[in-house]
C-alpha cells in the first residue's frame, strides 16, 4: 500500500468517526420494550430495544433472512421479531425463531453482530468496536454526571453537518461573542483577544487570555481509552436563578458524513429546594434561550460547505481547532495501522 493510499484511509477513518469508542445514541424514553428503535452510528444501521427485563439491547439493523430492517419490526417476550417474515432474533444476534418454519435450519446460528450497552443520565451509549480493542472498555463518566451535586437536563440534535464541525465548534470559545452577540448573557465581553491552550492530565482546556467568567471564555476536552467529551461553563446573572453559572457537558455522535447528533447536558451545581427551583425556571423560561444558542450553532454549520477544511485559512484562535484535529487524527492512524497489520497477518 503506498502513503497516498494510507493517508486516504486516515483521512475517511476520521471523517466517518473513530471505532473503539463509546457513543451516545439516543435519550433512553426512547428506547422501549414495545417497539424498537432504529439509529445510524458512524454509517452503520442499528436496533435498540428493551428486554423483558428492561436491558437495552443492541444488534445490526438487518433481518439475517432478507435483509429487511428489524427496526420495522416488534419485541416478542425480549427478542426482536422481523415484520416482513416474522423471524426472531435475540440480544446476541442468534435466531432463535422462523416461524414459517419450524425447525429451519436458520435457528440457532448467530447471524448479526451485538454491541455492547450502558445506559446513565437519560442516555444510551453504544460501543463500536476497533481492531485494536474489539473489547469494550471501562466507560468513563464526566464527573458532573458521576456527581449527585449537580442537576440538569439532557438535551439532542440531529445537525445535517460531519461531526468534525460540531467538535470544532465546541473547541472555538471565541465565537461565542460574536455568533451568539444576542444571546442571554452571551451577548456580554470583549470581542478581540488571544487565546491560550493548555495540556491537562487527560486531555487540553483552551481559554481566552485576557476574559474570564464574561461569555463562554473557555472549553476543556477530556479523551479516554473508550470516550471522549467536553465541557464548558457559560456565566448567569443572579436573575437566571440559584447556582452560578451553568455547565455544559457535550458529546458528539458521528451518523454519517453529512449528520451528527449532538448530546448536550446542561447542569447547576444546587441542592435542596434551591435545586427544585432552577428546575422549575429552566424549563418556564430558560430553556427555549438555550435552544435559540443551539439553533445559531446548528444553522451556521450547516451553511458550511462539506470541504471547508480544505480551503479554510486558520489563525491564533484556531488553536483548539488544530489540537482537535490532530488528536482524530493520531488516533485514526493508529486504528487504520492495526487494521492493516491484521489483514497482512491474515493473509
Amino acid at each position: 500500500m503506498t502513503a497516498i493510499d494510507k493517508k486516504s484511509l486516515i483521512e475517511q477513518r476520521v471523517n466517518t468517526g473513530l471505532l473503539g469508542q463509546w457513543y451516545p445514541v439516543a435519550k433512553s424514553v426512547e428506547v422501549k420494550g414495545t417497539r424498537p428503535l432504529g439509529i445510524t452510528a458512524l454509517g452503520q444501521k442499528l436496533v435498540l430495544w428493551r428486554d423483558g427485563a428492561g436491558q437495552i439491547q443492541c444488534i445490526e439493523d438487518f433481518c439475517p433472512h432478507r435483509g429487511a430492517p428489524l427496526s420495522y419490526g416488534e419485541v416478542h417476550e425480549g427478542n426482536i421479531g422481523c415484520r416482513y417474515h416474522g423471524v426472531v432474533v435475540n440480544g446476541e444476534g442468534v435466531v432463535v425463531r422462523v416461524p414459517a418454519m419450524p425447525e429451519c435450519a436458520l435457528e440457532g446460528r448467530k447471524a448479526l453482530a451485538s454491541f455492547e450497552v450502558f445506559e446513565s443520565n437519560d442516555a444510551v451509549f453504544v460501543y463500536i468496536p476497533s481492531a485494536e480493542q474489539p473489547e469494550a472498555p471501562e466507560f468513563v463518566l464526566p464527573q458532573e454526571l458521576a456527581s449527585d451535586e449537580w442537576t440538569g437536563f439532557l438535551c439532542t440534535a440531529v445537525w445535517g453537518t460531519n461531526y468534525r464541525y460540531a467538535l470544532d465548534n465546541l473547541a472555538d470559545p471565541m465565537h461565542g461573542c460574536y455568533l451568539h452577540s444576542e444571546s442571554f448573557t452571551l451577548a456580554y465581553g470583549s470581542k478581540q483577544d488571544l487565546m491560550k491552550l493548555d495540556k491537562t492530565e487527560s486531555g487540553f482546556h483552551i481559554s481566552r487570555v485576557g476574559q474570564v467568567g464574561e461569555n463562554f471564555d473557555w472549553s476543556e476536552f477530556e479523551v479516554h481509552p473508550g470516550n471522549m467529551f467536553c465541557f464548558l461553563d457559560i456565566p448567569y446573572p443572579p436573575a437566571a436563578g440559584p447556582g452560578g453559572f451553568m455547565r455544559i457537558v457535550g458529546m458528539v455522535l458521528p451518523i454519517d458524513e453529512t449528520h451528527c447528533k449532538v448530546f448536550f447536558w446542561r447542569l447547576r451545581k444546587v441542592s435542596g429546594l434551591a435545586r427544585d427551583s432552577w428546575r422549575l425556571l429552566y424549563r418556564a423560561k430558560l430553556e427555549e434561550n438555550h435552544w435559540n444558542v443551539l439553533e445559531q450553532d446548528r444553522v451556521m454549520l450547516e451553511g458550511m460547505p462539506d470541504d471547508a477544511r480544505k480551503r479554510e485559512m486558520l489563525y491564533q484562535h484556531d488553536i483548539g481547532v488544530s489540537r482537535i484535529r490532530q488528536m482524530l487524527t493520531r488516533a485514526a492512524k493508529s486504528q487504520v495501522e492495526a487494521e492493516l497489520a491484521q489483514s497482512q497477518a491474515a493473509e
